[in-house]
Order: structure tokens, then sequence, then C-alpha cells
């Protein structure tokens, strides 16, 4: 199964994704932020990353970046409420800085579960 790292703010969403997640098999890291995200992925290797885009310390848009740099290859799902700003602009920049798919808090567990497994399967 997939090595899988989680970078929320929200301790709720962190803890219901990440149960999702493990409860089909696959390892998961949680961050809190992208500073601690950066962090990990200079210790570890991960198949996937899972992002929330606003963030504090570091957003969400400036780990897709930084991940591009670092880790060209890991594949990206990123996700977003959208805060005060909304939702589209945020998905769109991570879109096109080459998230696999992108995905509208409030998640439903069901279409995460499945644009995991797509994400995984490519």
């Amino acid at each position: 199964m997939a090595h899988i790292l989680l970078v929320d703010d929200e301790p709720l969403v962190a803890e219901s994704l990440s149960l999702a997640m493990t409860s089909i098999g696959h390892t998961v890291v949680a961050a809190r932020n992208g500073v601690e995200a950066m962090q990990r992925v200079l210790e570890e290797n991960f198949d996937l990353l899972v992002t929330d885009i606003v963030m504090p310390s570091k957003d969400g848009i400036e780990v897709i970046m930084e991940m591009r740099r670092a880790r060209p290859d890991i594949r990206v799902i990123a996700i977003s409420g959208g805060g005060r700003h909304g939702t589209s602009d945020f998905l769109k920049m991570a879109s096109g800085l080459g998230a696999f798919a992108t995905l509208k808090k409030p998640i439903h567990l069901a279409e995460f579960v499945e644009t995991l497994n797509r994400s995984l399967s490519v």
C-alpha cells in the first residue's frame, strides 16, 4: 500500500482523512503545516501528498511548488475550503502547478477515497 503525507491544519479534517486512508491499508504521516510537511519530505519517501491549501506558516501552494522541485515524481491531491477568498482560484492554481486532483471542502469521504485510488493507480 501507499506511504502518504497528509498536510492539514484542521485537526478534525486531518483525523478523518487519515482514518479513511489507514482503514484501507495505507500508511499516513500527518503534518500540521507546510513547514513541517517539507521537513518530512526531506526525511521520508512518499507516494502521495494530500495537502490543504489555506494554512499558516506555509500554504499548500508553496508546498506544491517546493514539492515539485524536491520530488517532481510525487502525486498531489489538493484540498481547500477556500477561507475568505473562495475555493476555485486556489484549486485552479494547484492544478496549474501539477496537482493530480483537487477536492473542495467539505470533503465527502467516498469521493476522497475514489480520488485517492485514482491517484495511486495511474
